[in-house]
């Protein structure tokens, strides 16, 4: 079954909460009483000075992180920094977060220094930032610059702080004794500022807009959209990706087995369906779990991207967003992706919040509790009536000064550094290709309509109920079950080592043809895939037939379709047929192109070709 991937366990890092794990390249153990990495000064305690602590135009800076979703924000951030070997940037996981074990786990690419919390509250820091106000913050050493949780401050939890704002706003956890917690509040839009005068008028005063770190990464990241796709393996399908906020009322609790039962209706060669979860899901569920839950939907192809950077990367690759109230709602629509709206957020959306009136005005998913195919209809819908630009005009009350958010974020950070920046722009980081396996389904229900020489193909998992004309198995991937219960079964030819260092066993065409029909005795079709345009099969007491297999060209994009579908429309078309005139040339319908597959009696080096 495919799995869905999460950084290694982190080794602990005290209080019972584990570091992340780090290379072995320069740092030493994250104890209270050892010497910090970098300043050559001993760690703060006893009366020690701090590393950093302003000496030699170094500074000390803390990222102060409480959940896994906290720590992602500040990584988008790291940066402004970038190139300053004046700065040392230590981390430190502040206690009280039921998602704080696995926080640091994403630092493992950075290699960055993990600080206990009882040395971080120790230390004077030069600066701490921190993307949430939650846990004992007022406890450190020196200005605090809040950055947000997430984007558009549109949730509220009921059971935590003030019942109708968002932590962020929230003077419950801005105001500490009366005080203002932090020295700058970095906001993403001047309306934030507006509604923090009105719910905490000491904290907005500290406040100034700078934009949004993530939300440039995935704008910068535009340019990268077809190596994305790629990576996924998403072709000339629309790419659908389901967003899940955490708690009761997002998309999973409220339609926990809607991915399994879209990955069912969608035809397989349309789509390709994404789900985006929140990182605690994946703190309190653990991957394991997830992958059983998903295990359906992840058969038939649905893509789990990590919660740190490919989630960014498939929301760029996306032709469509399924949606609860999640800020990454506000990202797509930032992206101008056409949008759908699966939940309405119930007592957790923030009424007048920028979530709020986007889900207002998004296209709603009908039937989402019970006929998914009235949702397939609705998604084909929203994505084919999509105007350019009228979703993003949505996101414009959320985000504000987009492409500057670092550049601004760093005058404002030297500027209580009292250092000069550097002279190297700050400028997001691209995000990275997709790791995320991409699962090819072994197994298709396979429904056909003929035409003359016109074939139309939509393949799905199955167990689909719908009506089905046969069932396709890739044979050497596939059960003993599927491929003695498959009228279609094919292999698909890999390449040959460049130089084998052990020995090797191959076919021909015709011989692995012949032995399947021969050792699957109730089967129609065998059929070898050579490449992306060129396969060989042939019809149970028929000729070997080499099938070629045209692109489709659309304003100078090329695409080309699964060969394993060709099989399939060719296997109908013989049917339907019955005496075929070869050599022919038929017009394959598979998933929304139509693609020219040229039929001929197969070569003889054709047949002998080995794979």
């Amino acid at each position: 079954m495919p799995s869905i991937p999460l950084p290694e366990p982190a080794p602990n890092c005290g209080n019972g909460i584990r570091e992340a794990a780090r290379p072995t390249r320069m740092d030493g153990p994250c104890q209270s009483g050892q010497r910090a990495a970098g300043s050559g000064q001993r760690a703060a305690g006893s009366g020690q000075r701090a590393a950093g602590s302003g000496s030699g135009g170094r500074r000390a800076v803390l990222f102060a992180v409480r959940s896994a979703v906290a720590l992602h924000r500040l990584l988008d951030v790291l940066p402004v920094f970038s190139g300053d070997d004046r700065i040392e940037r230590r981390f430190s996981l502040i206690p009280g977060s039921d998602f704080g074990t696995d926080a640091l786990a994403a630092l493992d690419s950075v290699g960055a220094r993990c600080v206990p919390w009882d040395e971080a509250v120790r230390t004077p820091y030069d600066l701490t930032l921190a993307a949430s106000p939650k846990g004992e913050l007022d406890r450190l050493r020196g200005p605090l610059v809040l950055l947000p949780h997430g984007a558009g401050f549109g949730k509220t939890l009921p059971d935590e702080g003030t019942a109708d704002s968002a932590s962020g706003l929230d003077p419950a956890y801005l105001l500490r004794r009366g005080t203002p917690l932090a020295a700058l509040h970095a906001l993403a839009h001047r309306s934030q500022v507006a509604e923090l005068a009105v719910r905490c008028p000491a904290a907005a005063a500290r406040a100034t807009v700078v934009g949004d770190p993530t939300l440039d990464r995935l704008l910068a990241s535009q340019g990268l959209r077809d190596r994305y796709r790629t990576a996924l393996g998403t072709g000339g399908r629309r790419l659908i990706a389901l967003t899940s906020t955490w708690g009761p009322e997002s998309l999973l609790a409220s339609y926990p087995d809607l991915p399994a039962r879209l990955s069912t209706e969608l035809p397989a060669d349309s789509y390709q369906l994404a789900l985006i979860m929140h990182p605690n899901d994946y703190g309190r569920s653990g991957a394991h779990d997830l992958a059983e839950r998903h295990a359906p939907a992840l058969a038939a192809g649905l893509l789990t991207p990590r919660p740190y950077e490919e989630w960014a990367a498939v929301l760029v690759a996306a032709d469509g967003v399924l949606t609860d109230h999640g800020s990454t709602a506000l990202y797509a629509a930032a992206l101008d992706r056409p949008l759908l709206a699966v939940c309405d957020g119930g007592d957790e959306l923030i009424p007048g919040s920028p979530m709020a009136r986007l889900l207002a005005a998004a296209p709603k998913v009908s039937g989402a509790a019970a006929d998914t195919g009235r949702a397939a209809e609705d998604i084909v819908r929203a994505i084919e009536g999509h105007l350019p630009g009228s979703v993003r005009a949505l996101a414009e009350p959320a985000f504000a000064e987009r492409g500057r958010a670092l550049p601004l974020l760093r005058t404002e950070l030297y500027a209580r550094l009292r250092l000069t920046p550097p002279a190297t722009p700050a400028e997001p980081r691209l995000l990275p290709v997709p790791r995320v396996p991409a699962h090819a389904p072994a197994v298709h229900a396979v429904s056909a309509a003929v035409d003359g020489d016109r074939v139309r193909v939509e393949r799905r998992p199955p167990h689909h109920d719908g009506p089905a004309g046969h069932l396709a198995a890739e044979e050497d991937a596939a059960s003993v079950r599927h491929a003695q219960s498959a009228a279609v079964l094919f292999r698909r030819a890999g390449d040959a080592p460049a130089a084998a260092a052990r020995a090797v066993a191959g076919w021909t065409v015709d011989g692995w043809i012949t032995w399947a029909l021969d050792r699957y005795p109730g089967r129609r079709t065998a059929a070898v895939v050579l490449s992306a345009s060129h396969c060989v099969l042939r019809r149970r007491g028929g000729p070997l037939l080499s099938a070629r297999i045209g692109a489709c060209t659309e304003a100078g994009r090329v695409f080309r379709p699964d060969p394993a579908a060709v099989v399939s429309a060719v296997h109908c078309w013989l049917i339907a047929t019955r005496v075929p005139s070869l050599p022919a040339t038929l017009d394959c319908r598979i998933g929304d192109r139509s693609y020219p597959v040229r039929l001929a009696p197969a070569t003889d080096d054709e047949a002998d070709h080995a794979f």
